[in-house]
């Protein structure tokens, strides 16, 4: 049988979703089924004088009627406990959910809604990081001090600061002091929309004293808990089963409509369906977050950086999700992957009255690192050299550490990606070639993995086929489909197309991190990589007597075990399953995955989420642009990629996401922005938010560097955000060759670009 490992084998989830068979939570149907919709507030600040529920009993179909006086006066949240499922008193962001009706209908339920009489009171929102900071601002939540938390987490928290986590090394000040030149810049990038085909949506019944919730989720076992800090409960009294997801990106990996519908399911004793519309999802989806960072460096004489101050300040939106556990990133990605000297960090997560924000594909990381990036090539214009040969001068090399303390051993890497890069595209040559309003750039970084744990279990079926159940989904990338299911095929001797993903379930997987921060194929494939370990040698063990040999001198593949001393010598797999049935049953192993300990700096990182995360992979980026003076459209001409995967297991899918996330950061550097004014969205659609078109990306030439990684599952490291890490940056200092002016901002829109070259014929 032909190895799996390393070749482009098709997604085995692919047949059904482009024949319509895959099921996803919108068609999903029960007997007797009701449909939910959630009033909203429709202001960003707001007491709420009057709220009457009476008449939308009262409507066509309305079987119940549900508000905060309904449940649990608790708030909930996944590190600091802030959020409440329904506004009580007040409304802290337009959109914020005030009541939920279920009816026989949707039609039905959306009219009740609108029968629902609210008043509010409306105050002037703190709509921005520059109003929640200034002084005597607001006090979004004034017992911020009293909300529990995750213990074990250290939340600086005070005013209108939800986190707040500083460290410096010593001698920064005296760097500034005798520096030669001090090099400062301020960047401001906007809101990003996830995107994803399918809105949020679930299915919840209420039996027996439990709730079945059926939702597209990316960490079931995080819904679960959520959904029981909620309604006052024990985990164990929810049951998540995961459906087909249609995308996530980071937007599913915290609750929904969940709560809402499982309040309702309780309360009719019905399956109660609630799916969002695509307005309503833009509207309370928690996307990127705005952020604003501030970077200064100082420079010698012969422009080596002897100091930094790096400060990033983050628009939480009105509740903490994800964001809150991100404070370790601003330490470890202060320097991107140059050296520094001595750095002076702050993070600062900031309440508004915005819709919350939370993950998306590079959770916290593309600000930080776009920042970087953009500074870099600043830095190389004001010294007059070239911001390739800049960045190599001050490159990490190996066995060099992050400000955390974490070593990097094999840093050396982005070397190597620039040589190969170089290849293909010679840097001189592209500067050379290029025409006016043409611009080109480069940049690199590091980025590293989510570490929570994982577990997998595998079943041998009578047929010779594999299950593989955990609590992980797979979210459209393949990480499943593709990477999981052959490492299993692999270790197993198994065609592929015989190895099936089962959907997670809370009631009978073990506890798993989820589909998040490229940890699937590592993480989930290590389990599950134990768990066929085990299940081959159980085989072999099961063999061993009927063909008179040691199970040591057995081998499995292509449906057969095999004597590797005597080659003639064999016997079916379905023929030792179909035996062990009924003998001493099923043949079935389980695997789970926890990171090792890496060392850090305690003085710097005690008390974060995460004061390291395991596996860096290292990645260069090139661009080239034209920007067209009429207009202001920037066209992308070329798009280069460099990417350490460890070991590719599945070289189109990488190549895949590869051209996945590079689409959305240039989607995120030219188009992509949700504005707010006054606390509300300006872009209320997809009409209106411009998503990246395929006419505006160009085929990504995508490098794949190999470098197994010992603790990978036959040495794979994790491939999806490190693509979209970079683009921005990448993107934004392409376009600042073009026209020599700095626009130190994200998204560069048209009008953006307008601007500034008349700010260049006026200079």
């Amino acid at each position: 049988m032909p190895e799996v490992i390393g070749r482009s084998v098709p997604r085995a989830d692919g047949p059904g979703k482009v024949t319509g068979q895959t099921l996803y939570t919108a068609d999903i149907e029960h007997k007797g089924m009701l449909h939910a919709a959630i009033l909203r507030s429709p202001v960003p600040a707001g007491k709420i004088v009057r709220l009457n529920v009476d008449k939308a009993r009262q409507m066509p179909g309305v079987k119940a009627v549900v508000t905060a006086a309904d449940v649990p006066n608790v708030r909930a949240g996944w590190a600091l406990f802030d959020t409440p499922m329904f506004a009580r008193d007040e409304v802290l962001f337009e959109g914020e959910p005030i009541a939920a009706v279920a009816a026989t209908t949707l039609a039905q339920s959306r009219a009740a809604v609108a029968a629902i009489e609210l008043e509010i009171q409306e105050i002037p929102p703190v709509g921005d990081i520059d109003m929640a900071l200034a002084a005597g601002a607001r006090l979004i939540h004034p017992k911020l001090a009293q909300y529990g938390s995750v213990p074990g987490i250290v939340f600086n928290r005070e005013g209108n600061v939800a986190c707040k986590y500083a460290y410096e090394e010593p001698g920064v000040d005296e760097a500034f002091a005798r520096a030669d030149r001090i090099i400062e810049d301020t960047y401001d990038f906007g809101r990003q929309y996830q995107g994803y085909l399918e809105p949020k949506g679930t299915v919840v019944q209420y039996r027996d004293g439990r709730y079945t919730v059926q939702s597209g989720h990316q960490y079931v076992f995080n819904l679960r808990d959520r959904l029981a800090q909620f309604l006052q409960i024990k985990p164990s009294d929810v049951r998540v089963q995961g459906m087909a997801i249609g995308g996530g990106f980071g937007g599913k990996l915290d609750f929904g409509p969940e709560p809402y519908a499982a309040v309702l399911a309780k309360a009719t004793g019905k399956p109660v369906k609630l799916i969002f519309s695509r307005e309503e999802d833009l509207l309370a989806a928690t996307v990127r977050e705005g952020a604003r960072v501030r970077v200064r460096s100082a420079l010698d004489k012969d422009g080596n950086i002897i100091g930094r101050e790096f400060f990033t300040d983050h628009d939480n939106g009105a509740y903490s999700g994800e964001l809150i556990l991100m404070a370790g990133l601003a330490l470890m990605f202060c320097r991107g992957v140059y050296r520094t000297g001595p750095i002076r960090t702050q993070f600062r997560l900031i309440y508004t009255n915005t819709s919350p924000t939370g993950a998306y594909r590079g959770v916290s990381g593309v600000p930080m690192i776009s920042a970087i990036e953009c500074h870099m090539d600043h830095i190389a214009r004001e010294l007059g050299v070239d911001p390739r040969a800049y960045r190599l001068a001050h490159t990490l090399n190996n066995n060099e550490k992050l400000p955390n303390g974490q070593m990097l051993h094999d840093a050396a890497i982005l070397m190597e990606a620039y040589a190969e890069i170089e290849k293909i595209a010679p840097w001189e040559e592209m500067k050379r070639t290029k025409k006016p309003l043409e611009g080109v750039a480069i940049g690199s970084t590091v980025w590293l993995t989510n570490p929570l744990p994982a577990s997998a279990t595998v079943k041998l079926n009578e047929d010779g086929s594999a299950h593989v159940l955990s609590g992980t989904c797979d979210i459209g990338t393949g990480a499943m489909a593709q990477g999981v299911v052959g490492i299993v095929a692999q270790t197993l001797g198994l065609d592929p197309a015989n190895v099936h993903v089962v959907q997670p379930d809370t009631d009978v997987a073990a506890y798993d991190g989820g589909s998040q921060g490229s940890r699937t194929t590592r993480a989930v494939g290590r389990a599950a990589e134990h768990a066929a370990i085990e299940v081959r040698q159980k085989v072999l063990d099961a063999a061993a007597p009927l063909m008179q040999t040691e199970a040591a001198r057995l081998t499995l593949s292509g449906g057969k075990i095999h004597d590797i001393e005597d080659p003639g010598k064999a016997i079916g797999l379905t023929d030792i399953l179909m035996m062990g049935a009924f003998a001493s049953g099923p043949i079935v192993g389980t695997g789970k995955h926890a990171e090792q300990p890496i060392p850090f700096d305690p003085g710097c990182a005690a008390g974060l989420a995460f004061p390291t995360l395991p596996t860096p992979t290292y990645h260069v980026h090139m661009a080239k642009v034209a920007v067209c003076p009429m207009t202001g459209n920037v066209e992308v001409k070329r798009y280069i990629v460099a990417q350490e995967v460890g070991k590719a297991l599945n070289p189109q899918g990488i190549s895949g996401q590869i051209q996945g996330g590079v689409a959305q950061g240039i989607g995120y550097a030219l188009h992509e922005g949700l504005r707010v004014k006054d606390g509300r969205y300006m872009e209320r659609s997809l009409e209106a938010y411009r998503l990246p078109l395929a006419v505006d990306i160009p085929e990504v030439e995508a490098i794949i560097l190999e470098h197994p990684a010992d603790e990978g599952p036959f040495g794979a490291k994790g491939t999806a955000e490190p693509p979209i890490v970079l683009a921005p940056a990448v993107i934004h200092n392409a376009i600042y060759d073009a026209i020599g002016v700095p626009l130190n901002s994200i998204p560069l829109t048209p009008e953006n670009i307008l601007e500034a070259l008349e700010r260049r014929k006026s200079a």
